[in-house]
C-alpha cells in the first residue's frame, strides 16, 4: 500500500512535467495540425525517449550525467541545435506559404517512422529530462523498493506521456480546430517556429 501512494504521487507529478507547455507540446501540435497520425507518432517517439531518460534515471544514470558536466553539455547543445532547426524550418515555410491557403506543397505529411523519428530526437536530446526524473525518484522512490515497483514507474512514466501527448494530437487534428488552422496557417506556423527557436536558445544558455 505504501508503494502504490508513492506510484500515484509520482504519476501525478509526471502528468503536471508533461503538461507544461515546451519543445513536446509545440512539436506534437506542430504536426498534428496537418496530420494526426504524424502528432500520434511524435508523441510516441517522445514517449519512448521518456521512458530512456526513467529507465536510466533508475540505472543511476541520472545522477551521473548532473557530475559529467561534458556529457550534459553536449546532449543539451544537440538538443538546442536540433530545436531552432526545426524551428527554423517552420519559420521558412510560412515565410513561403500565403496567408489563408493551407501548406500542402510547403509542408509536406511525413510518415509514421519520419514523425517517430523526430520526436524521439527531441526527447532524447534534453538531458534535463534525465536530471528531472533522477531527482524525482531519488525523492519518492524509497531505497531498496523491489523491482516490480521500478518495472511500474517507467511503465507509468511512458502511458503517461503517451497518453497526453497522444490527446494533444487528437484535439489538435480535430476538423474544426484544422480548419482555424488552415486559414491562419502562416500566423500559427510562425508562432510555433518561434517558439521552437525561442526553446532552442533558451536550452543553449541555461545550464
Amino acid at each position: 500500500m505504501e508503494y502504490l501512494s508513492q506510484l500515484f504521487t509520482l504519476s501525478g507529478i509526471v502528468l503536471l512535467a508533461c503538461i507544461s507547455p515546451g519543445p513536446d507540446f509545440v512539436a506534437v501540435t506542430s504536426n498534428a495540425l496537418n496530420d494526426r497520425r504524424s502528432g500520434v507518432f511524435v508523441g510516441l517517439g517522445i514517449a519512448c525517449a521518456v521512458v530512456v531518460w526513467a529507465t536510466l534515471a533508475i540505472l543511476g544514470f541520472g545522477l551521473l550525467i548532473k557530475e559529467l558536466f561534458w556529457l550534459y553539455e553536449a546532449i543539451r547543445l544537440v538538443g538546442a541545435a536540433y530545436l531552432i532547426y526545426l524551428g527554423t524550418r517552420m519559420l521558412m515555410a510560412s515565410f513561403k506559404a500565403r496567408n489563408g491557403e493551407p501548406r500542402v506543397d510547403d509542408v509536406p505529411r511525413i510518415g509514421a517512422q519520419q514523425a517517430w523519428r523526430q520526436g524521439f530526437m527531441v526527447g532524447i536530446t534534453n538531458p534535463k529530462t534525465a536530471t528531472f526524473f533522477a531527482t524525482l525518484f531519488v525523492t519518492v522512490l524509497p531505497v531498496g523498493a523491489p523491482t516490480w515497483v521500478y518495472v511500474s514507474v517507467v511503465a507509468l512514466v511512458g502511458l503517461i506521456t503517451a497518453g497526453w501527448l497522444g490527446l494533444l494530437a487528437t484535439f489538435f487534428s480535430v476538423g474544426r480546430v484544422r480548419s482555424v488552422y488552415a486559414r491562419m496557417s502562416r500566423v500559427v506556423d510562425a508562432v510555433m517556429g518561434a517558439a521552437l527557436v525561442c526553446l532552442g536558445i533558451r536550452l543553449a544558455s541555461s545550464r
